[in-house]
């Protein structure tokens, strides 16, 4: 069984916006569109840009540093759709938002 473990409450992730945190050794990325949180590797596979830092449009980010862009929803990466990042499992319990690795 997954163990799901809190990263952040739901006011720290404001609706359009990301956070970077530290689960089990992996830095992963939090983002709240528009009330749904997801999960995912925060390394971007072109160059190991932060996408947590990057900007978030519907549920697609952008890297700060090439551009690359991904949705977050499901990992694919939408500038080259033969990469993709690891996504996690995301649970809102209350005002918790927890992720599973």
């Amino acid at each position: 069984m997954a163990v799901m473990t809190k990263v952040a409450t739901k006011a720290e992730i404001p609706a359009g916006n990301g956070k970077v945190v530290e689960v089990g050794g992996k830095t992963i990325a939090v983002f709240n569109c528009d009330g749904t949180f997801y999960a995912v590797d925060n390394t971007c596979v072109h160059r190991g840009g932060p996408l947590g830092e990057g900007s978030l449009s519907g549920t697609t980010v952008t890297c700060p540093w090439h551009g690359w862009e991904y949705d977050v929803a499901s990992g694919t990466c939408l500038t080259n759709p033969a990469a993709k990042i690891q996504r996690f499992d995301v649970k809102v319990d209350g005002d918790d938002v927890l992720i599973s690795i």
